[in-house]
């Protein structure tokens, strides 16, 4: 009886495949590819941590009032506000732009006065540009943050009154 036509065998080692996934993951790089004769393989993952690690609030950063007691604090946006008012902290990790475009006016000033709603500034993260609207109307008496700056979760940007 003759036997039934076969599928050539795989010309792919799975233990090579293997062997490239484990470099990938020993070396950090995210994608390996790999030509011999006439095979040529590539072995890519995706990468999930950056997502995780934006969502994710890290409260490492509110000891803000200890860095404030602090003498040699190297930068005003950790000081605690002077003013009394309602502090706008920072929704995310991200980029800080005080105006839409580098030539355009800032979108607040001090003594500035806004409507609930109104946008305070961009944080810029991932690429994505997200307005801070203002958790209520009143008049603006501290800006803690300047233009570009890196800010994390939680991080006092501005007090309003």
């Amino acid at each position: 009886m003759a036997s039934s036509p076969k599928a050539p065998a795989d010309p792919i080692d799975a233990r090579l495949v293997r062997k490239l996934a484990d470099i990938l993951t020993d070396t950090g790089l995210s994608e390996i590819e790999v030509e011999h004769g006439g095979l040529k393989i590539r072995v890519a993952k995706q990468l999930t941590a950056a997502p995780i690690h934006v969502a994710a609030p890290a409260p490492a950063p509110m000891p803000t009032p200890a860095v404030q007691t602090s003498a040699t604090a190297p930068a005003p946006a950790a000081e605690a506000p002077r003013h009394a008012g309602e502090v706008v902290k920072s929704p995310m990790v991200g980029t800080v732009y005080m105006q839409a475009q580098p030539e355009s006016p800032p979108f607040i000033r001090v003594g500035d006065t806004v409507q609930a709603g109104q946008t305070l500034m961009i944080i810029e993260a991932m690429k994505t540009m997200n307005p801070i609207p203002a958790p209520k109307g009143g008049k603006i008496v501290e800006i803690l943050v300047e233009d570009a700056q890196p800010v994390e979760f939680g991080e006092p940007l501005v007090v309003i009154e």
